[in-house]
């Protein structure tokens, strides 16, 4: 068993108080018990890069695998990643997450990253380093993209999405042999004491804006309610939470898991919040809500996307969502007193510059109408970024409006694209500067006038006056250099719920 251990890195991917890093404890679960393995986690190392030498030096590791999402967790993925293969060559290097994914090629021609986990690695990276252990072949691996012999890229086939309830449990206690769990039991909006749980894997959808579409096709799984509810007892017994996020792409997805769930949690004075679609949400009964709420579903995040209709089609988010739809939607929440979450995404590419621009003011009167009818409506507010699936509709738009992906593996840390996925700084050629500081002014202002209730630290008379300098603002329109809102909210270290997740102390 010596000289082939592995370790599981989590690259540090935001500022503040972090959440159990549930994609490496997943990888863990699946080859505990059979290979020696260590978490490195980057939101909890000062330097990360020492500790995980520290280990290469031991010269018992053989394997280094790494989860890559786009965005900030790329600072230390690429760097690392390459400085592994520099000085320690015999290390064989393994991504996941979905920037792997979506950009294999880059990933691989990379020279420095050797196998590509194309979706989720409950089978995948044991079988992996099972054959590379016995010299075996990898061809009938699935979910796997590597290049063979021959320097051709080879992408096996797709795994059929397993019965989440069948999938091992998850290494909570050996992950607290490295980092003590509690410290990631944050106090958010939620509660004080708050588990990240992921209970699905996929979404039944296929919107043309969104990352997970070409890893999952659509496809949904869930854990029953009883398995989630047996971890969730276990945090409650353990470490007295009071409080779970589930970061399922779509938690939602099944009502009968949902109000089972609800059911069993009733009485154990715990909070939750999940992310789900409004036209799938939108069918539950007004009983179901309130039963919801009453078991604890304080706030859901839902993609509104847009309100106009013919913008909704381009995005392919399929379904039945419409903008009265949302409208409707937004005031049955007010009713059973679930705090909806609404995001926008703004900036579409459209046939001229004209409608481009029509349609970003077209929204923005749109969700001053939702505000209208629910004042608690949480509005998040993200710059369309290009990650369409190669050969859709969408992509083709993309490259004919003069865009294009970093071909080479270190761009993508550039500072032009290091925002990019955060929505924050897209190198969109038919956005135009005024539409960005038409949208973002907007947005300071929105933020000023309703300051977001999942940041619990702007209170009392601090949001009062942070509403009396946005009120006039908001209702008159006047979005242009709202600076003595910034400069409030930067006194007042207001976290925008869009890069960070919740406000977590």
């Amino acid at each position: 068993m010596h000289n082939n251990k592995i370790i599981l890195f989590n690259p540090r991917s935001a500022n503040g108080k972090h959440r159990i890093p549930n994609s490496i404890l997943q990888v863990g679960a699946a080859i505990h018990g059979k290979y020696d393995y260590v978490f490195v986690d980057g939101n909890l190392e000062q330097n990360p890069w020492q500790t995980i030498e520290n280990y290469l030096k031991t010269g018992e590791f053989k394997y280094f695998g790494c989860t890559v999402m786009p965005g900030p967790q790329l600072r230390q993925a690429i760097p690392f990643t390459k400085k592994i293969k520099e000085n320690y060559p015999d290390i064989i290097t393994v991504w996941g997450g979905y920037f792997a994914s979506n950009q294999y090629k880059v990933a691989l021609n990379s020279g420095y990253v050797d196998y590509v986990i194309n979706g989720p690695g409950d089978n995948t990276f044991p079988e992996l380093v099972n054959a590379l252990e016995a010299n075996e072949n990898l061809n009938l691996i699935k979910n796997l993209i590597y290049k063979d012999a021959t320097n051709q890229i080879v992408k096996t086939d797709v795994e059929a999405l397993l019965d989440q309830d069948t999938l091992p449990k998850l290494p909570y206690d050996y992950l607290n042999s490295f980092y003590p769990v509690r410290n990631y039991l944050a106090k958010t909006f939620m509660g004080n004491t708050t588990l990240s749980y992921h209970s699905s894997m996929g979404c039944p959808f296929s919107c043309s804006f969104c990352a997970i579409v070409p890893i999952y096709n659509a496809k949904w799984k869930g854990m029953s309610a009883a398995r989630i509810y047996e971890d969730v007892k276990h945090f409650k017994e353990k470490y007295n939470i009071d409080a779970v996020e589930f970061h399922d792409n779509n938690f939602f997805t099944s009502k009968k898991r949902v109000l089972e769930f609800s059911e069993l949690i009733m009485n154990d004075n715990i909070s939750y919040w999940g992310e789900g679609r409004i036209d799938t949400i939108n069918q539950y009964s007004d009983e179901d809500l309130k039963l919801m709420r009453k078991a604890g579903c304080k706030m859901i995040f839902l993609g509104a996307e847009t309100g106009n209709d013919a913008v909704l089609k381009q995005m392919n988010k399929g379904g039945t969502q419409s903008g009265q739809m949302i409208k409707d939607f937004v005031l049955r929440m007010k009713n059973a007193n679930i705090i909806p979450e609404l995001s926008f995404v703004f900036g579409m590419p459209a046939k001229t510059e004209k409608e481009v621009y029509d349609q970003i003011l077209w929204d923005i009167h749109f969700i001053k109408e939702i505000k209208t009818i629910n004042p608690d409506a949480e509005i998040i507010i993200y710059l369309y970024s290009p990650v369409p699936t190669e050969g859709s509709e969408l992509y083709k738009q993309i490259l004919d409006a003069g865009f294009s992906f970093p071909e080479h593996l270190e761009d993508w840390i550039s500072p032009s694209w290091e925002n990019f996925d955060l929505r924050k700084n897209p190198l969109t050629p038919w956005l135009k500067p005024y539409m960005i500081d038409t949208i973002k002014n907007f947005e300071t202002v929105l933020n000023g006038y309703y300051p977001t209730v999942s940041d619990f630290r702007i209170r009392g008379y601090k949001k009062t006056v942070l509403q009396l300098v946005s009120g006039l603002r908001y209702k008159t329109g006047f979005y242009h250099y709202p600076y003595e809102i910034k400069a409030l909210h930067k006194f007042w270290k207001y976290r925008q719920p869009e890069i960070e997740g919740f406000y977590s102390e």
